[in-house]
């Protein structure tokens, strides 16, 4: 088997909120707006925005109506501890980073090496509005 991914849904705790960062984010990461599209599940009761890639579709979801309120902790059971991207290299990384600060992202770390992942493991960590963590990492090593 070759795994590989089709796409990821995150659930945001407001659509409308989230929907104006990831479109100043998706397109840095690689992702072209043009291509995104809205649409309802009304079967599941939530909303859901796409941002297609020819690598995977990221998409973010609206809540239930019974969880608007809950906390987002990535530590809960079930939840998304963090979502890391794979860049190219160092300079990429160096080279957005200026552009993930200026769209309102938390920095939780800052670009570096990070020695207690990986002797060559150099990665960014930030927080979206709703505090669901990200990485963007490059690690130059064998798979």
């Amino acid at each position: 088997m070759n795994p590989i991914i089709d796409h990821i849904q995150i659930t945001v705790k407001d659509l409308n909120k989230a929907e104006p960062f990831y479109d100043k984010l998706m397109p840095i990461l690689g992702f072209d707006l043009s291509k995104k599209s809205k649409g309802r599940v009304n079967d599941n009761d939530f909303d859901v925005i796409e941002y297609p890639h020819k690598n995977f579709i990221f998409g973010i979801n609206s809540p239930r109506e019974k969880f608007k309120l809950d906390e987002v902790h990535r530590r809960k059971p079930g939840s998304l501890h963090h979502l890391a991207f794979r860049l190219n290299s160092k300079d990429e990384i160096d080279t957005i980073y200026p552009k993930i600060k200026n769209i309102g992202a938390t920095i939780i770390d800052e670009p570096k090496y990070y020695p207690q992942h990986g002797e060559n493991y150099y990665a960014l960590f930030f927080k979206d509005l709703d505090g669901i963590k990200y990485e963007l990492v490059f690690e130059d090593r064998k798979l």
